[in-house]
Parts: structure tokens; sequence; C-alpha cells
């Protein structure tokens, strides 16, 4: 889980003074695209006068954007309602506005079940439909309980007001933009087709033009996102159809754009064009995320991923070709139903040679309404685990040993913001570390020529150089 607002207290607080602005808070779970969303939702209710806030105790509407990938995510979510619903109670014995709602891909999951479950909640809006939020808060206050998770025939993205300078500023120097969404994989163990929809890409004019904003606002440093952003695909300017390669080659043209990174890729989408880009467009760094999850073709068969382990690591070769300097990042899944330990081994098998500078890791966990879910076969808990303990040893090896050969480069540093320590400035190297600079005399947007000088466990140290 990721909080990208403060979380959730223990305990009700005391009411807040009354205040002419309404405020909205958005819990935010999951990954970068959820971020993203986020952003936009508050975007979207600022024309209704709702500003942004990180204190749970000024909100008059709160809003939990859901992820439903990891285990027990649905329960994790009634149970901060739960808490939001005792301070719902204590706001209404002082006459305040108070309203919940839940957002993201649990709510498109678990639908009016949550109305069901929790009494508290006034509306339920899926990832297709939160542009329809404002109307769905208005329903709201009017007394409706209001769920709405049908798959939007318009395009949201259409319907969402363009961000205002002085939010995007308040968000950062790096920013992200989806591009795409939806995934029609349909591996055996997600749930993202059924809660985020079948592949949708945004036309090339739009993207263009809300890149062209951000940058306009100060943002130097753009992250595209999408389910499986290398199935991107559009329209060039002359009509024809184009990838993902393409579209980085446009957004490089931008002014005052310094880098462009992507996530999260399909080994399947990794076509000849966009792995040029990684050898023709100064811009793009040098990372890849390129999930593989298991190194067993049997597993990778069952998991239905439709490319082996050899077609993964010939893939990883011809990138490293045009790009010697590329940090590989992966996820991975231990104890798919029918994992054998044979299966298990030839997964480490793969992490030896492929070298990853970072990898998320996980123990399977049925996904309702999956295919896996019903697999004959399932893996003991005490097996994943060790298996888990086993890969993650590896990983972390892995990853330890990238970073230590960091030390001694110079790099290029966009500053992003301030360190722990004073004169103490953070960005991130073109691998995704963060990096730690005494900067005295540069500020936050300023890209600085550094000399890395240690590596932590989760960070890199620099001086200033030049």
């Amino acid at each position: 889980m990721t909080d990208r607002i403060s979380a959730i207290d223990e305990a009700p607080q005391p009411a807040a003074a009354p205040r002419n602005s309404r405020k909205v808070f958005v819990k935010t779970y999951g990954c970068q695209m959820n971020v993203y969303d986020s952003e936009r939702m508050t975007d979207a209710l600022s024309k209704d006068g709702y500003e942004a806030t990180t204190t749970l105790e000024d909100a008059d509407l709160v809003l939990l954007n859901t992820c439903h990938i990891r285990e027990k995510a649905a329960e994790k979510v009634y149970s901060e309602l739960g808490r939001l619903r005792d301070m719902k109670k204590a706001r209404a014995r002082d006459g305040r506005e108070f309203v919940i709602g839940v957002t993201g891909c649990v709510a498109q999951a678990e639908g009016s079940e949550i109305l069901r479950r929790a009494p508290a909640v006034d509306l339920v809006i899926g990832p297709q439909t939160y542009h329809r939020l404002p109307d769905a808060l208005k329903r709201a206050k009017q007394g409706e309980r209001v769920v709405d998770t049908d798959y939007a025939i318009e395009d949201k993205f259409e319907h969402l007001p363009a961000p205002k300078k002085a939010q995007t500023r308040a968000r950062g120097v790096a920013a992200f933009l989806t591009v795409q969404e939806g995934c029609d994989k349909f591996c055996t163990f997600c749930v993202v087709p059924y809660t985020r929809g079948s592949e949708v890409s945004r036309p090339l004019s739009q993207i263009v033009a809300e890149a062209e904003r951000l940058v306009d606002a100060g943002v130097r440093e753009i992250t595209l996102l999408g389910q499986n952003v290398n199935a991107w695909h559009g329209q060039g300017d002359g009509g024809a159809p184009i990838g993902l390669g393409a579209l980085l080659e446009r957004l490089s043209a931008i002014e005052g754009l310094a880098r462009i990174r992507y996530t999260t890729s399909h080994p399947r989408d990794m076509d000849e064009a966009l792995i040029n880009a990684h050898r023709d467009l100064p811009k793009l760094m040098p990372y890849l995320h390129l999930p593989v999850q298991s190194g067993s073709d049997r597993i990778l068969k069952a998991m239905n991923r439709r490319h082996t382990a050899a077609d993964y690591l010939a893939l990883i070769e011809r990138i490293r070709a045009v790009q010697p300097d590329l940090a590989i990042s992966g996820d991975f899944i231990v104890g798919f139903p029918g994992e054998t330990d044979e299966d298990f081994e030839d997964t480490m098998a793969l992490v030896h040679k492929v070298g990853y500078a970072q990898a998320f890791s996980f123990k399977y966990s049925i996904r309702p309404g999956t295919p896996g879910a019903e697999m004959d076969g399932h893996v003991a808990e005490g097996v994943k685990s060790e298996r888990l303990e086993r890969l993650q040893a590896l990983l972390f090896q892995q990853q330890t040993a990238f970073a230590a050969g960091c030390v001694g480069k110079e790099i290029d540093l966009l500053l992003e913001k301030t360190g722990r320590m004073p004169g103490q400035l953070v960005g991130r190297s073109p691998w995704l570390h963060p990096v730690n600079v005494d900067a005295n005399g540069s500020e936050i947007g300023d890209i600085i020529r550094v000399r890395i000088t240690g590596a932590g466990p989760n960070s890199l140290f620099a001086e200033a150089i030049g």
C-alpha cells in the first residue's frame, strides 16, 4: 500500500473551527496509476470549490482510492471505513458535513456490497467513472447512496478539467501521466482486466497537451503510466499508426522536459521502435520495469503469460544491446498453483541470468473470480514463505550490487525535494534510486552534476561537482 496522503488516525479527533472552503482528503492505495487518479479526482472536484488537504480532521469529503491487487485488499478498506464511521458520527453530532467515498479497483470489484457492509459510505466510484465524481457527490448530498461502476462510454480524460498551474506546482517537478489503461492479457492470477477493463489508449494530441501543461507549470520529469503502457497505440500526425516508441519521441521534443520514464511494460509489447527509443532518446531514462513473474515455462503457461523464459531473456539481451547502461526491474510471484521445487529453481536461474537492479516479489494469493483461484495444486503457505525468502535474498544481493556499482559514476541529478539534513536535497538517479546530496546554492527543479560517493540500503549519496 502506498499512502499518497497522510494515514488515517486511529481515533476520532475534535471538530475543527468552521471554514469558508471545503476540503477533500484522499488516501491512495496501490500503484502509481492510483496516485495519478487521485490527483485527477481532486482536479475534478476543484471546480466545485474543494481543495485538497493532507489533514483528515480538516476534511469535509474523504475518498479512499483503493487497489485490489494485494491479498485482503478489500478487508483493509472495510477496516479503514470502520474508523471513518466513528468520525462521521462525531461530525453528525456537531452538525458538520462528512461525506465518505470509495473509489478505485475495490470499488469496481465490490460495488454495492460496500454500501451493504459499510452503511457510512455515501458513494462508490469505479476507476473508469471518476470523472463523474462531482455529479455523484451532488446526488449523495441529496441523500442518495450512489454506486457508479459502469464502464464509461465517453472518454473520461476529455471530461476532466485541466489542473491549475498552482495545483501542478504543488505536486512537484516530477509528475505521472496516464497514457493507457486496462489489460487484454488475462493472466490467470490477475484481477486488472475485471476492474480496469480492456486496453484503451489515450489519443496522442491529448497526451501531448497534458504533458505541455505540466512542463509549463514547472514539471521537468514525466513518467508515462499504463497497466501495459507499452501496448499504447495511436495515430501520428499523418494518420499512420504509431506505438509507444513514437510517442516517446514526440514527447522528447517538448522544450523544458528533461526526463521521461514509463511503467509498467509487458514483454509481449516491447517492439523494435520502443527498444530503439532507449538507444536514440537521451531524455528517456535507462530504467525498464519488465515483469516476468516466473522463470518456469510450465508456470508461465499456467499463468497465461504467452511467452517463455527464453523469450524474456532474449528480449533483455536485445534491449541491453542498444542500452548497456539499462537497469532492469521485475515482478515475481512464488507459489503459483502447481509450482514445484523444480519450477522455483527455474525462477532462481532466470534471476541469476538477468541481474536485477530492483524487483518486487510476492507469494501467490487467491483473487476470487480469476482462473488461478479455481486451479488445483495450491502450494502450502510454509513452502511459499520459504521460497519467497530465498528469492528475496537473491534479489536483494543483486540490488545491492547494482547500487554499489554506481559509486564513482558522475550523473545529472534532478533535485526533487528537501532531504533530512540541513542543506540536503534529494533527487533520483537515472536508474530510479533516491540520491542525497548537499546542494547549497541549488534549488528544487535544478539539474546538477554529481558524483556518487556511497550506496546505502535504499538510496545513494553524492557530492555536487562542476
